[in-house]
């Protein structure tokens, strides 16, 4: 395998799991101190359930590239404007919200359109 093909492999499953690990981090808001431990298990996994059906969808791209580039394009198309609303409804910052988009549904978008642009190379490498 040439050096470029593995970068286009290697880099969208290496930036999903940094972009899981990074939405993964907004979970640790579960742990407050006046509740009991077993609260805050519970709602710290709570808090998890997007970064494990994110994780899930990580496996199924890493078997079905084109497949799961489609989803995490459609996830970071998708989530944009809700995060941006969102945001934008708490902060009252055009510039803070889009900093945020970028931060949160960008690499998704990224990881959704290198997913696809490895899966057509694949392929182009494979038909003689």
């Amino acid at each position: 395998m040439k050096a470029s093909i593995k970068i286009i492999y290697w880099t969208p499953r290496v930036m999903c799991i940094l972009a899981i690990l990074f939405i993964s981090v907004f979970a640790l808001d579960a742990f407050q101190p006046n509740m009991s431990i077993w609260k805050q298990i519970g709602d710290f996994l709570l808090h998890l359930i997007p970064s494990f059906i994110l994780l899930a969808f990580l496996i199924l791209a890493w078997k079905r590239e084109f497949i799961g580039g489609v989803i995490f394009l459609i996830i970071g198309i998708a989530f944009t404007p809700i995060v941006f609303k969102h945001n934008f409804a708490m902060n009252n910052s055009f510039y803070m919200s889009l900093g945020i988009v970028a931060a949160i549904t960008f690499p998704f978008i990224v990881v959704g359109i290198l997913f696809i642009l490895s899966f057509f190379l694949k392929k182009k490498r494979k038909t003689p």
